[in-house]
This record gives C-alpha cells, structure tokens and sequence, in this order.
C-alpha cells in the first residue's frame, strides 16, 4: 500500500522468482503424496455414469471451474456447482448418478460445510482435494486428496497461491489420468474443440475448404491457352485443371506454365493447352485432411493444387489461402 509521501521499491524480479519457486517446489511435493487414494478416485470419476460436479469457494470455486472445464474438454461430462447457489436451488442439478468433488484447502470453509449433509443425503461419492486431513471435509469424504503446502507463496502466507496451485494440480492430474483410461484420441479432443485451431486442424478435409463449380476451372486438353487464360480469370484463380475425354485429370496450367513457355512459344496463346501444361501434377484427394493438404503446399513450394476424387477427376482446387484463412496453421 502506498501514500502520498512515498512509492515502496522492491525487487520485483527477487519476488517473482521467489513465487515460482514456492508454487513450483508445492506442486512437486505433492508427488510423494499421491497413493491408493488417488488411483481409487480415478476410477470412481471413470465409472460415473453421470457427470463429475465440482464446487469450492473462493478462490477454490475458480479452481473447480477450471477443474471442470478441463474434465469435460476431456470426454468426462462436467459441471461446476457453486455451494450457495447449491444450497439454494441448484442442488437439484445434482443426480443420482453423478459423483461429487469438493474443493477446500482447509477443509472448514462454511459454505462446503453446510454442503456436506445433502451431498451425503443423495448418497453420492464424494472426494475431497483439500490440505487439512483432519478436517471436517476430510473426515466425510469418501475419498481424500491431498493438496496440503507447507507455505503460501504470499508473504504474509494468507492469500491462496500456493495452495491453489497444487489443488489446480491435482485436477490436473485426475483429468490427465482420466484422459489415459479413456484412451482419449486427438481427433475426440477435437470434437470438444470444433471452433478452435485444432478442431480445424483435425476435422477439417479438402472437400470442406476446395474452390469448386465456377470457381475451380475445368478445362479439355484441346482448349487454345487464350481460353485457358480467360477462364482462369473469370474464376479469379491462379490455375485450370484439364482433363481428358473421360474427364480425368490429365495436367494442371499454371501461371508459372505460361511465363515458362512464353519465350520459346511466341504463339503460345493459340496453342492447345495440353502442349504447355504441367503433366502428371501433384494433386490432393478431397477426403484428405486440409492440415495434410498444407503440409504438402510448403513441402513442394506451390500455392495450388488441383482436388480430385477416387476416379481421378478434378471435383475442386485447393489455394494455400484458403487453407491459411480457415485458421489451418
């Protein structure tokens, strides 16, 4: 706290490695700590047929909330209960199935206290995560964790720091475990994550991002390079895929075709377009993933790749654009 009069200095470099030394050395404490009771829990949450509600008060409650969110990002259905509002109304989203788990560093917080009797009255699990094993939460818990520090990282050792850390550990490692049981798959933790940049990464396919229809220009082997050139243009693309009789894929045009060739072929522009075109292009199936797709844009250094199906024919084109813009990074 400062006055008028005068600023404290302090060493706030000092300080701020002194915390994470603190918070650092209470979480690897924690290891010699974890036993049968840690392995009991993981497979009470994993047998829950319900969903895994997770309270604390205070600074604790943010610890649940997180805490929960992590569990149900995971594949373990989640919800974060306040204890008030529990006991005033929302205790009715609390089922049968479900297991609870309750956040409390000393144990004696009013709020989990009055909590208790109707969790016990449900007849749920209960596990405690808390650093005082005498306390009352301990002692109705079915299951307790410890999370018990020597010292908050505070200097006046009052304010949660490092008891908060080693409790949001503790999640941690309940919903890692958790992660490990389930056999949980990127492409499941994408399924949670739809509208971030690994949903994208991992749901994403070619079909899902190709120019196609007008915009993906389609051209015979036959077709002078002028009307290559125009359709191109009116698609407002950088390259036209051609085809054969069959309308399979038998080359792919280029901007990068015409200034190789405008040289040595000043009647360039009346040629048939299978004379300057690029055969046997490299090409994308469209049910690949649009991340693999990226990959192999900056693997062969090209901008656009024709899209084709299980018969060959170009069906889209895929611009490294718009692969960039879909947030596939």
């Amino acid at each position: 706290m400062t006055d008028n009069k005068s600023v404290r200095e302090i060493d706030a470099l000092r300080i701020g490695r002194s915390v994470l030394k603190i918070e650092g050395e209470a979480v690897l404490a924690l290891i010699p700590k974890l036993g049968k009771e840690f392995e009991e829990a993981v497979e009470i949450l994993y047998r829950c047929r319900g969903r895994i509600i997770v309270t604390g008060m205070g600074k604790a409650g943010i610890i649940a909330r997180k805490f929960s969110a992590t569990l149900a990002s995971t594949g373990t259905p989640s919800l974060s209960l306040h204890p008030v509002e529990a006991l005033h109304g929302d205790l009715g989203m609390v089922g049968g199935d479900d297991v609870m788990i309750m956040i409390s560093h000393s144990g004696e917080s009013e709020e989990i206290k009055n909590l208790i009797p109707f969790i016990k009255q449900l007849g749920i699990s209960l596990i405690g995560i808390t650093g005082n094993l005498d306390s009352t939460l301990a002692a109705h818990s079915d299951i307790v964790l410890n999370a018990g520090v020597d010292r908050e990282a505070c200097p006046l050792n009052l304010a949660p720091t490092a008891s908060t850390t080693a409790a949001l550990a503790i999640g941690d490692a309940l919903a890692v475990a958790l992660i490990e049981k389930r056999d949980f798959k990127p492409a499941d933790f994408a399924r949670f994550h739809p509208g971030g940049s690994l949903g994208k990464r991992l749901l994403l396919r070619v079909s899902d991002l190709m120019r196609k229809g007008e915009r993906n220009p389609v051209v015979e082997a036959d077709t002078p390079v002028k009307e290559v050139i125009l359709k191109i243009t009116s698609a407002r693309a950088g390259a036209a895929s051609i085809v054969d009789k069959e309308g399979r894929l038998s080359g792919f045009f280029t901007d990068g075709d015409l200034r190789r060739h405008i040289e040595d072929q000043p009647n360039i522009l009346e040629l048939p377009v299978h004379r300057v075109m690029t055969k046997k292009p490299l090409t994308v199936h469209q049910d690949r993933l649009a991340v693999e797709a990226l990959r192999l844009l900056g693997l062969r250094k090209v901008d656009e790749l024709p899209v084709i199906d299980d018969l060959g024919r170009p069906v889209g084109m895929l611009d490294v654009q718009d692969l960039l813009n879909a947030g596939i990074v």
